[in-house]
């Protein structure tokens, strides 16, 4: 009976991994059309409507620099967005200057202790895509916590 319960698992992590991947890339075929309908700009994103509590979400950290929530359409078990309160000309990784350093660092630093906080001790994958070919949709920084399951390789 081990056996056929081993076998029985075996199938169902074969056919679950299957269907987990056509969902992938049926999800990376939205999120890449988001990112290409995005135009690159300073302007005020929902993540400042966000920060300023004029759309709700599920905050799970918060300081005087920094905000955490749950990600509307998350990709894991647990999806995290978080984002620097104050933009300072920081829509993407590549407008990163001197003078934002500390605020990556932080950014690292939380990513770190929500992933403490979210019980994810076996381990998470922290993302941040940068321009149309990196699949930003948003232009407001922000760094993706991922974890409660087996990441996969190569993510792109």
């Amino acid at each position: 009976m081990v056996d056929e319960d081993i076998k029985h698992w075996t199938r169902l992590s074969v056919l679950s991994s299957h269907i987990f991947q056509s969902l992938s890339i049926s999800m990376a075929s939205s999120e890449k059309e988001a990112a290409l309908a995005a135009v690159p700009s300073d302007s005020p994103t929902i993540f400042d409507k966000i920060i300023n509590k004029e759309i709700p979400s599920t905050i799970v950290f918060e300081d005087d620099k920094v905000l955490a929530f749950r990600d509307i359409s998350p990709q894991a078990p647990t999806h995290i967005l978080i984002i620097p309160k104050v933009k300072d000309g920081l829509s993407g990784l590549s407008k990163a200057e001197d003078r934002h350093t500390e605020i990556l660092g932080q950014l690292l630093y939380v990513a770190k202790l929500i992933a403490k906080q979210e019980g994810l001790d076996d381990g998470f994958r922290v993302v941040i895509n940068d321009g149309p070919s990196g699949c930003q949709s948003v232009y407001h920084l922000h760094v993706h916590l991922l974890g409660g399951r087996q990441m996969n390789w190569s993510p792109g």
